[in-house]
């Protein structure tokens, strides 16, 4: 993969902190503020659509109904992203709440963007502000207990989302990230050009060797929860020859920390807190 810097800022779902996550504001705001990769989450509608979304139903903390009334925790599972065409999903708005975790995050009216247009208007806005084109790290929301419930199997939602790469022709400019290794080894396998990226949550006590051995190959790039990251994990991705990009970074103090460990990269809600020494 041809990465043109040197240190790899990613927006975390956009700049979920200053605006709605995994929406085309979101990805503009990052843009603005330097960021190199676009860090997005993806699900598969009823329909067979892309869509952007972190969870694959409407989150209770964000959403609200085409009635105007405030999404409840007992009702989000019912509004199954899956089992809705993309035609239905725009019914429902993501951005006029905010988010109460996020109190910098701008409130506006704002829907689930699919992932052809987030990347048309990406590239575009970059052109227009004459900045770099972005890259994209797209993550697959899939695990093996909801498979055919929330997603596809692995092998469809990869086909899914590997054609809108080909047919925007970004694959040299995408890594596909994931904690479930079916659909990076599935990816490894049938799409080996398109570098694929292992997530690893904080309270993995596997060693980073179990890990890629159950993964079976070696992968573009090992993103662990940042409080894993130490000096024996830095030399081990070099020793692997993998990236290193620790998630999700909200600090200041912790992203100079990192970079003077050597990380290769850094994913944070807040493009605002980047630096370019």
């Amino acid at each position: 993969m041809n990465r043109q810097y040197s240190f790899d800022w990613q927006g975390h779902r956009g700049a979920r902190g200053l605006v709605p996550e995994n929406t085309i504001p979101a990805m503009y705001k990052a843009i603005d503020l330097g960021a190199t990769t676009l860090e997005m989450d993806v699900v598969i509608t009823k329909d067979k659509q892309v869509l952007l979304s972190h969870e694959p139903f409407f989150n209770h903390e964000i959403t609200t109904n085409p009635d105007g009334t405030a999404v409840t925790i007992q009702d989000e599972k019912q509004l199954n992203i899956f089992q809705m065409s993309y035609a239905a999903t725009q019914r429902y708005d993501v951005g006029l709440r905010g988010n109460t975790r996020f109190p910098q995050q701008q409130k506006m009216a704002i829907t689930k963007p699919l992932l052809l247009q987030v990347i048309d208007s990406a590239d575009a806005y970059a052109k227009q502000q004459k900045k770099a084109l972005p890259h994209y790290n797209i993550e697959t929301k899939t695990q093996p207990s909801t498979d055919g419930i929330f997603h596809p199997d692995p092998k469809t939602f990869i086909d899914l989302l590997v054609s809108v790469i080909q047919n925007k022709k970004i694959t040299n400019r995408v890594t596909i990230q994931s904690f479930d290794i079916r659909t990076l080894q599935y990816l490894h396998q049938q799409y080996p050009s398109i570098p694929a990226v292992l997530l690893i949550e904080g309270e993995d006590k596997r060693s980073l060797d179990q890990q890629l051995s159950e993964l079976g190959f070696t992968p573009f790039a090992y993103s662990p929860h940042f409080s894993l990251v130490n000096e024996a994990m830095v030399a081990a991705c070099k020793k692997h020859n993998m990236q290193l990009i620790p998630w999700t970074v909200n600090n200041l103090n912790e992203m100079k920390r990192l970079r003077e460990l050597g990380v290769n990269g850094i994913i944070s809600d807040y493009p605002n807190l980047f630096y370019f020494p």
